[in-house]
């Protein structure tokens, strides 16, 4: 029985990077049937990841439909960008309150600080930042809403990859202010800090459909 579900795990994370990795453009169908040819993996395998990534809000599916990759509306981007400034932000704040940040936050910064801009991609390390400084917080609730937020925009950051609206540089100058400001205790900085890396991304989508 572990042999299907490690191969579940490597299939779900191969397919999270394609779908990231726009190989599956936004709108594309994703099949049971079609995986398996793909990646050459047994169907219930393939119905496995891609259940996974309807989870992680990666892929969506409609009664009786094939999951597909979201196509995020000018709307959807707002809302969403929205509602992940005001997660995130609380988030910092608390972290700015204690002045400490998560290690895993550090090494994911630390590792964006090392991309480069030429041929490197960036948007698997800036989720994983956003993910480990909100999870490294006091309140598991706040990670539990903001990990329900994460598939929908990680798709949103590997658009801003793919477009080429940000780069790994500019994004990491943003992340450093933000830690700054936690490390010096500075509350109200770390969420204006915050809210205006985020707010900038959603801008230069909503610029840049």
């Amino acid at each position: 029985m572990s042999q299907p579900a490690a191969s579940a795990d490597a299939l779900h994370e191969r397919l999270r990077d394609d779908v990231l990795d726009l190989v599956f453009a936004p709108g594309a169908s994703v099949t049971e049937a079609a995986v398996s040819v793909r990646y050459g993996v047994a169907r219930p395998t393939a119905k496995l990841a891609i259940e996974r990534l309807v989870a992680d809000g990666l892929l969506r599916r409609t009664a009786n439909r094939a999951a597909r990759v979201p196509v995020m509306t000018p709307a959807d981007v707002q809302d969403l960008y929205d509602t992940r400034a005001l997660v995130e932000v609380a988030a910092v704040e608390r972290l700015a309150v204690e002045g400490s940040i998560p290690a895993d936050a550090l090494r994911a910064h630390r590792a964006l600080l090392a991309v480069d801009d030429e041929t490197g991609a960036f948007a698997r390390l800036d989720a994983d930042f956003h993910r480990a400084l909100v999870a490294g917080q006091t309140s598991p609730r706040l990670a539990r809403l903001h990990e329900q937020l994460m598939g929908e925009v990680e798709l949103c950051i590997a658009q801003v990859q793919a477009r080429r609206l940000l780069t790994a540089a500019e994004i990491a100058q943003q992340h450093q202010r933000i830690l700054d400001a936690v490390v010096a205790g500075d509350v109200a900085a770390a969420a204006t800090e915050a809210r205006a890396h985020i707010h900038g991304a959603r801008d230069r989508l909503l610029t840049h459909p």
